[in-house]
């Protein structure tokens, strides 16, 4: 995602809670805060088959892990970060598809900490992957 005026349609999207708390950050502090999508916990690879089927590798801190599942994109990642020791918990979930694709922001909590994790993407199983990805990153 580029920085510049779709990066405001994208934090128009938030929900208001996520709008009060960044209100004063620019665009580029937003996305470090937010959308971190390095960390101890990467995408790799991402393929969305079909309807409600997808792939998802995995890297975390030095090994792989490969995620296939079909339906609720949370439930599989969140039972794949729990197997690898990240135990998280989503708080909230705000999704919204915008003219430049599907918005996603989860409130996470992970070890008696929470954070927002965002992300857009053109696909919402992926913009949701990705934020849960940023979420976790939050805490690193």
């Amino acid at each position: 995602m580029t920085l510049t005026i779709d990066t405001h349609m994208f934090i128009a999207a938030a929900p208001a809670s996520l709008r009060a708390e960044s209100a004063g950050l620019s665009s580029a502090q937003f996305y470090d805060r937010y959308c971190r999508d390095a960390g101890v916990l990467e995408l790799g690879e991402w393929t969305h088959l079909r309807a409600a089927y997808f792939t998802a590798t995995l890297e975390f801190a030095g090994h792989l892990r490969t995620v296939t599942a079909s339906g609720s994109p949370v439930a599989a990642l969140t039972s794949a970060l729990y197997d690898e020791g990240y135990p998280i918990e989503i708080l909230q979930f705000h999704q919204r598809r915008t003219e430049i694709g599907t918005a996603t922001f989860v409130l996470c909590e992970f070890n008696g900490r929470r954070g927002w994790g965002a992300a857009l993407a053109d696909d919402s199983a992926e913009s949701t992957v990705r934020a849960m990805i940023a979420g976790i990153n939050t805490f690193a």
